[in-house]
C-alpha cells in the first residue's frame, strides 16, 4: 500500500525522514525544545501537508518544490474533512491524472505523469462542519508551489496564443508568463517598437510564480508584449499579451437609452437601444420593462459588447441591449425602462414612445 512502510528491524538510515509519533513524550523545561517550538510556530500553516516519498517515507513540504515533468506526486493532508486547491485547468479539463481521496484520518492527492502545465500552487485546509455549515480552519492549512521543470517548456503552457491584460491605474497588473524552472532568466519585451522593457524591481518586478507585476500601470505601458526565458539552452518566447489601459472608473453602470423614434404609427418597426460604457473586464446584465410585457407582446432583445479606443490609449467596453418591436400596436405605447447591472450596482434609464 502506498505510504505504509514495511515492518523491519533494520536501523534507520541517515537522512531518512519518517513521521514522528504524535504522542511522543518530551522532558519538560528543556531549552532546546522551547527553541524548536518557537521555530515551528511560523510553520504552523505547513503542519498538515506532507509529501509521500520513496519507500513509504513522508516529508513536510517546503514553500516551493521543483520536480521533473513526468514524475508523479502524492500529497497528504491530515484531517477528516479536507478541501484542496490546485491549478484550475485540471478541473476545467477534468484531468484523469488527478485523483483525490478522503480517508479516515487524511486526504490524499495524487497527480500522475505530471507536465509543465501542472506548475502552480497546491494547498489544502481543514474544513470543520456543524450541520450544513462548514468553515475554513485558518490554523490548519498547508501550501506548496510546485515547479514541474521541462527544458522543452520553460513557460507554463496556456490554452490560448494571445491574452488581454487590463491596466487599471488603481490596481496591480500582472503579465502571467510563469516559468517551470525557477532559475530561468526572464525578460519582458515590447513588440513595437522592438525593445526590452526594463524590470527595475520597484515599478515592474518579476515573480516566477506570477509573472511580471506592474505596480503602477499607466497608459505608457499599453501595447503588445511578450516574455523571453533562458535556461541552459536556446531562449524561448511566451505567448503575446495585449496590454489595454482602462479609462472608466469603478461604479454602477453609466447607461443611456434612446428610441428610434419618440412617436410611432401602427405597424411601425421600433427599436430602443440601451448603452453602457464601462470597464473592459466588467460584465453588464440588462433587464427590460416595457408596456406590452404583461400582455406578453412579442419583442426581440439582443445583447452584445465590444472594446473601443477613446483616444490617448484609453480602452473602454461598450455594452448594448436592443429591444425591437416589429409591428407597433396601441398596447406598445408607453415607457420603456432599461435596467443595467454590474457588481457595483445598477442603473435604470427610461424613454417614452407615443402612438
Amino acid at each position: 500500500v502506498i505510504g505504509q512502510p514495511a515492518k523491519s528491524k533494520r536501523p534507520k538510515e541517515p537522512g531518512e525522514n519518517k513521521i514522528k509519533p504524535v504522542n511522543k513524550k518530551v522532558k519538560p523545561k528543556t531549552h532546546k525544545m522551547k527553541e524548536r517550538e518557537s521555530a515551528d510556530t511560523s510553520l504552523k500553516s505547513q503542519s498538515i501537508l506532507t509529501q509521500v516519498m520513496d519507500k513509504g517515507n513522508f516529508q513536510k513540504v517546503a514553500a516551493t518544490l521543483s520536480l521533473s515533468a513526468g514524475q508523479s506526486v502524492e500529497l497528504r493532508c491530515k484531517g477528516s474533512n479536507v478541501t484542496w486547491n490546485y491549478p484550475s485547468y485540471l478541473d476545467t479539463f477534468k484531468d484523469s491524472r488527478l485523483s483525490i481521496k478522503q480517508l479516515d484520518r487524511y486526504s490524499q492527492l495524487i497527480l500522475a505523469n505530471s507536465t509543465a502545465a501542472d506548475t502552480g500552487e497546491y494547498s489544502c485546509w481543514l474544513q470543520p462542519c456543524n450541520g450544513n455549515k462548514c468553515r475554513k480552519d485558518e490554523t490548519k492549512t498547508g501550501s506548496t508551489y510546485i515547479f514541474f521543470t521541462d527544458k522543452e517548456e520553460l513557460f507554463v503552457p496556456t490554452p490560448s496564443y494571445f491574452e488581454i491584460v487590463y491596466l487599471n491605474p488603481d490596481k496591480l497588473a500582472v503579465i502571467p508568463c510563469r516559468v517551470t524552472t525557477p532559475s530561468a532568466k526572464v525578460t519582458l519585451h515590447r513588440e513595437f517598437p522592438a525593445e526590452e522593457i526594463e524590470t527595475d524591481g520597484t515599478d515592474i518586478i518579476y515573480d516566477a510564480k506570477k509573472g511580471f507585476i506592474f505596480q503602477h500601470p499607466t497608459s505608457d505601458h499599453k501595447g503588445i508584449v511578450y516574455c523571453k526565458a533562458e535556461s541552459q539552452g536556446a531562449p524561448q518566447i511566451s505567448i503575446k499579451y495585449h496590454l489595454l489601459y482602462v479609462e472608466v472608473p469603478k461604479g454602477p453602470p453609466s447607461a443611456t437609452i434612446a428610441a428610434s423614434s419618440s412617436r410611432a404609427a401602427l405597424g411601425d418597426r421600433v427599436h430602443i437601444v440601451c448603452t453602457v460604457l464601462g470597464e473592459p473586464d466588467v460584465d453588464v446584465i440588462f433587464t427590460w420593462q416595457y408596456p406590452g410585457q404583461e400582455s406578453e407582446r412579442p419583442v426581440i432583445i439582443q445583447n452584445f459588447w465590444r472594446l473601443i479606443n477613446r483616444g490617448i490609449g484609453h480602452t473602454t467596453r461598450i455594452s448594448k441591449s436592443v429591444l425591437l418591436v416589429e409591428d407597433f400596436e396601441a398596447v406598445d405605447a408607453g415607457n420603456y425602462i432599461c435596467i443595467a447591472q454590474n457588481l457595483q450596482g445598477e442603473t435604470a434609464v427610461a424613454t417614452k414612445v407615443e402612438l
